[in-house]
């Protein structure tokens, strides 16, 4: 498993008091409140200020204090110690720990591997065949099982057949 969690992306500068609006890939922007402390690129920086607007993040942050500091963090991901992490309720997994996995079906076909999550209203997940690939969303009925220990997730096939679309 992953150390360090992915937990949102810096979209771009907000204002011009260094403040970043960040991309949550969290299930709520509010998470963000359990965060003391962030990673940006390994470095540390203490989170001074947090607020939600509009499904996105605002950070202040100490050693970012003008708008100049704030644009050369554009692009990077936000990251913090698993260790620091909230526990997640049952059925609920970070994307960091099911990219990699497997797809199987009920009956052991393999289709694939698991390369991206899209987070939508249901996440969309994106499986290399090793041909093409192919979305479908991850819904009770079409996913059946996850074993983030063995990296396997396993699908129905009918549902998944129903549902999946090629990119």
């Amino acid at each position: 498993m992953e150390r360090e969690l992915i937990i949102g992306e810096v979209l771009k500068p907000q204002g011009i008091r260094g403040e970043l609006k960040i991309k949550p890939f969290t299930d709520a922007a509010e998470d963000f409140s359990a965060y003391k402390r962030v990673f940006l690129d390994g470095e540390e920086y203490r989170v001074l200020r947090m607020r939600v607007g509009d499904g996105c993040v605002f950070l202040s942050l100490r050693g970012v204090p003008d708008r100049n500091a704030a644009e050369l963090l554009r692009g990077k991901k936000v990251t913090v110690p698993r260790d620091e992490a909230p526990e997640l309720p049952e059925g609920s997994y970070y994307i960091a720990d099911l990219l990699g996995s497997e797809i199987y079906t009920q009956n052991g076909q393999r289709l694939g591997v698991l390369t991206d999550i899209r987070q939508a209203a249901t996440d969309i997940y994106t499986v290399d065949t090793g041909e093409k690939e192919v979305m479908f969303p991850a819904v009770k009925g079409v996913v059946l099982s996850v074993d983030v220990e063995a990296g396997r997730i396993v699908v129905d096939e009918k549902r998944y057949r129903e549902v999946a679309v090629l990119e």
